[in-house]
């Protein structure tokens, strides 16, 4: 069977796929349907933390799916509680909502904060500050999140209550900050505009602000966060000290899971009744996601970061690349020859994946990635450039 006119035929036509059907996959290899090999420096856009087939991952899956699927949030779930349970230990959260994805994780995060600023101060204190160029999700209120106008089309009316600041720039933030906003949102380090790091220096003006006036501190680590960028969270790098963080990708390990997680001043903002997910805390899901924080560690943290510092180093050393940016193995690079587009179809041929982000070059590794790997791929695409 021809599987990409049968996609076409029957799936909704809402991805510009690459003209390959991945049969399987194994370590940070992956094979197509004609058996041809491809290195993956995308992790499944960050989602896949330690490649594909990890022994110790399936092992756990394959336990839970032997025992119970799924139960619904009437009933406790062991699963569930214990990973909640690293999440606090190793985030020092108080409580832990589950959700399946980015996208509700961090319509979560909005809606706990709204509630939290109601409770307290009353009606009229909801406004939401996130960044321009900022990426939170594709549903209706995430994407009034978004600062990006590109997003804001197609679907009016959107979700009142947001607006926008320009990244890093402290005087605008200055200027935006009054009675009606209860939160700033934002991502320490912007994933879907190009991987682009925000000066430490605007984050902290941020955190004081946030600090003094009673406005929450919302940290989107959905693609940065689950040891990407070299700690358990990026925002940890920064010595910031959010009031909810949301995460979501790599937390699962390849199956659908998303978290809220929620520290002190929310840790009771949601009574029963006040938000829900029937697959929220999905027992498989939470074997997953166990497994995956199980190996969240200060040596993973060090090895990340030790093989991050590395690839940066090499993608800066070539010259048809510049403004290398990001953290850990969460790196994003501007092509100085060719469309990036072209760049990653060419190195598909060549057998790398690699990802897009706006005009740029993204690269989001498994983090068991070992150097010669590494070296193998970042050779692929020196090869590709060198055509240019």
């Amino acid at each position: 069977m021809n599987w990409i006119k049968a996609d076409q035929k029957v799936i909704a036509n809402t991805y510009h796929r690459y003209p390959i059907v991945v049969d399987y996959g194994k370590g940070v290899m992956v094979y197509d349907k004609k058996g041809k090999e491809y290195l993956d420096f995308t992790s499944g856009v960050g989602v896949n933390l330690f490649g594909h087939g990890d022994p110790g991952w399936i092992d756990a899956v394959t336990k839970q799916l032997n025992k119970i699927a799924h139960i619904s949030n009437l009933y406790y779930s062991e699963t569930a509680v214990r990973t909640a349970q690293k999440l606090v230990s190793k985030s020092g959260c108080q409580k832990v909502f589950f959700a399946n994805s980015g996208a509700e994780s961090n319509e979560g995060a909005i809606k706990a904060a709204r509630k939290y600023s109601h409770d307290r101060y009353g009606e009229g204190r909801d406004l939401i500050l996130t960044l321009t160029q900022s990426f939170h999700g594709r549903t209706i209120t995430t994407l009034s999140a978004c600062g990006q106008r590109v997003f804001h089309q197609h679907y009016m009316p959107f979700t009142s209550g947001f607006d926008y600041v320009r990244a890093n720039d402290e005087s605008m933030l200055q200027e935006k900050i009054n009675d009606r906003v209860c939160a700033i949102m934002l991502e320490v380090v912007q994933g879907e505009s190009g991987v682009r790091m925000l000066d430490s220096s605007f984050l902290h003006q941020v955190q004081k602000i946030c600090d003094d006036k009673d406005i929450l501190l919302i940290i989107d680590e959905v693609q940065s966060g689950i040891a990407r960028c070299g700690a358990l969270f990026a925002y940890e790098r920064y010595g910031l000290h959010p009031d909810i963080v949301t995460c979501a990708k790599g937390l699962g390990g390849g199956l659908p899971i998303g978290a809220v997680l929620l520290f002190d001043k929310l840790a009771d903002v949601w009574q029963c009744g006040d938000h829900g997910s029937t697959f929220g805390a999905n027992p498989v899901a939470c074997a997953g996601a166990d497994y995956v924080l199980s190996r969240c560690d200060e040596s993973l943290f060090q090895a990340v970061q030790k093989k991050g510092a590395y690839m940066a180093e090499q993608l800066r050393g070539c010259p048809k690349l510049s403004a290398i940016d990001g953290m850990g193995l969460m790196l994003g690079a501007t092509c100085n020859v060719a469309n990036a587009r072209e760049i990653v179809e060419a190195c598909l041929e060549q057998g790398l994946l690699i990802l897009t982000a706006k005009e740029r070059l993204r690269f989001l590794p498994p983090l068991n990635i070992e150097k010669a790997q590494i070296d193998h791929g970042l050779a692929i695409l020196f090869h590709v450039l060198n055509h240019w």
